[in-house]
């Protein structure tokens, strides 16, 4: 019989310190995302800092193919609610605009200036800016953090409109973090603030879905055990509540590189995203 426990909860949900040269991490996806930004941008394939609202981060970058759209992704950047910002994941929208969709993709305002339920209603209101410029379905993917809010976005408490979120195709949460409650037993949350009521109303996991949510959990096998668990929760729980799920642990990828398919138009993870 094997009891399973978390004496660190700290060390449970830190990423950077248990990868080989993770603190290479975020840097190293700057680069390439200020290349392909510059790429698009000389192609006139770009749009920068569209307004979605009056907060100075409520920004989003339209990344464009070279055709009349078939539809629009939107990416939902990570970093635990209080770090990044869109412009370090921009590369990531090549796998998707190669094959024919615009990609939107949002920064918002960090904990502490704002609490988790904030961030939602704002990534609700990207989205909701975004699906107004580009007709067509409309699918949502998110990294960590990230993950938590596309998911979100297809609760039966979803703050979307109706005209939106019947728009939905697919959901791809990335390493999301679907149950907010252990995280307020790490020194994280000197900053998120989480409280039990938060936790209860903003936990994909302990919502309902959106009738006719489809949701792809995906996560790295080398991933932190709680990474694993949070992916393999919602897909479980949400089965059972009616929802299409489906759940993939890609083999030797950790937090950081599990993301890198979305660059790639032939790559399972963009395959699966944009359903074609």
């Amino acid at each position: 019989m094997v009891e399973h426990r978390i004496a660190d909860w700290n060390n449970a949900y830190a990423n950077g310190a248990n990868i080989a040269g993770g603190d290479r991490w975020p840097a190293a996806w700057d680069g390439p995302a200020q290349q392909f930004r510059d790429t698009l941008v000389a192609e006139g394939r770009a749009r920068l800092d569209i307004m979605y609202g009056e907060a100075p981060r409520n920004r989003f970058d339209l990344f464009l193919p070279t055709t009349a759209p078939k539809g629009l992704v939107v990416f939902i950047h990570g970093g635990y609610w209080m770090e990044s910002h869109k412009t370090s994941w921009s590369h990531l929208a090549g796998g998707a605009v190669g094959h024919g969709f615009a990609v939107a993709m949002p920064s918002y305002t960090l904990c502490p200036r704002t609490r988790i339920s904030g961030i939602v209603n704002e990534v609700a209101a990207a989205i909701e800016r975004a699906a107004a410029m580009i007709d067509g379905p409309l699918m949502l993917t998110g990294h960590s953090a990230g993950g938590h809010l596309a998911s979100r976005m297809v609760t039966a408490a979803s703050p979307l409109s109706s005209d939106v979120a019947r728009r939905i195709r697919q959901v791809v949460s990335i390493s999301g973090l679907h149950d907010l409650r252990p995280l307020m037993f790490t020194a994280l949350n000197e900053t998120l603030n989480i409280d039990e009521k938060e936790a209860l109303s903003e936990s994909p996991a302990l919502l309902r879905p959106r009738q006719g949510a489809r949701v792809t959990c995906w996560v790295g096998g080398g991933e932190r055990s709680e990474f694993l668990r949070q992916s393999a929760l919602l897909a479980n729980i949400w089965t059972g509540l009616g929802a299409a799920t489906r759940s993939v642990v890609e083999p030797d990828r950790h937090h950081f590189d599990i993301v890198d398919g979305l660059a790639d138009p032939d790559h399972p993870l963009t395959r699966t995203l944009v359903d074609e």
